[in-house]
């Protein structure tokens, strides 16, 4: 997405900011800021919502998921409205405003039939994680108004081709990959913004800068033609505590923004835990089993 072009898929133009324009957009109960103190007018709100007492609800089961009776859009229309429930109950158990957190929709082994019905139910973002899969489900989705997030490891070699579609990158972790997109961006002629990937755990295959090395990257990023900072990922340690391990990311990121005061995006939370996520700042929760059920293996 380019500079100029504002995403307006429910009905409203996002604020940008003056600087480095940020490409959140509206999410289905209403537009997300840019940063701090940049809203729009919500489209709807989702005022009055319990807080649910029990925050692992993905793990209950929807009956309309999976069911031979009813319609895909049936399905994930039901599944959307659960997340957004979610969400908003979230939201307001935190004392947040439900427009500061942006909806990706991760749609990695699901076909672009399922993000076009996404799209029609008022999904704006939507999130992949592997480049085989995600370059031509893009070009087949091109004439959507969608923002593209890229939640997983890039290989430098990748770059080219995952800058020919996303707007935002969730993982960028060393130099060498934000060089890299610094050179696909600047060639292409588009600017990309990037998320610092924290590693949070001793699991170096699921990729993450370690903290000490984050203000290091981030005068990289910030530095690099083509890339906006935007902010920073992380993901919960697989068995660990997601409520410290999001505490740790939120002062990561406020440590950030001291000399990156731009870089506002906390990227936490998924379908098992976007509550905690919310509760320690998330402004993006990556949400895939909850809206389109369990997936297949995928298949090179």
């Amino acid at each position: 997405m380019s500079p100029a072009r504002a995403v307006r898929p429910c009905g409203g133009v996002v604020a940008r900011a003056a600087r480095r324009p940020l490409p959140w957009g509206p999410v289905p109960c209403g537009p997300v800021p840019c940063g701090r103190g940049e809203r729009s007018a919500p489209r709807r709100t989702s005022a009055g919502v319990r807080p649910s007492a029990r925050p692992d609800t993905a793990k209950r089961s929807n009956p309309l998921v999976n069911n031979p009776d009813t319609t895909r859009r049936d399905e994930i229309a039901a599944a959307l409205t659960e997340v957004e429930r979610r969400i908003a109950a979230a939201c307001a158990a935190a004392g947040r405003a439900r427009q500061e957190v942006t909806l990706v929709a991760v749609t990695k082994t699901y076909p672009a039939s399922d993000v076009r019905l996404l799209s029609g139910l008022g999904v704006a973002h939507v999130g992949e994680n592997r480049d085989q899969e995600a370059a031509p489900k893009a070009r087949e989705c091109a004439g959507l108004p969608l923002t593209w997030h890229f939640v997983g490891q890039i290989q430098t070699n990748k770059a080219r081709s995952v800058v020919s579609y996303a707007d935002v990158v969730h993982s960028v972790d060393r130099p060498r990959l934000a060089e890299a997109l610094s050179r696909a961006a600047a060639g292409a002629g588009r600017r990309v913004t990037c998320l610092l990937q924290v590693a949070l755990d001793d699991d170096p295959g699921r990729g993450g800068v370690l903290p000490s090395g984050v203000a290091a990257l981030a005068e990289a990023v910030a530095a690099s033609e083509g890339l906006v900072l935007g902010g920073v990922m992380a993901v919960a340690p697989l068995g660990g505590d997601p409520v410290r391990a999001f505490a740790r990311l939120a002062e990561i990121s406020a440590d950030l923004r001291t000399d990156h005061p731009e870089a506002t995006a906390i990227s936490a939370g998924m379908s098992g835990d976007l509550d905690h996520a919310i509760a320690h700042g998330s402004t993006l929760v990556r949400v895939g089993t909850a809206l389109l059920g369990r997936r297949k293996p995928f298949v090179r």
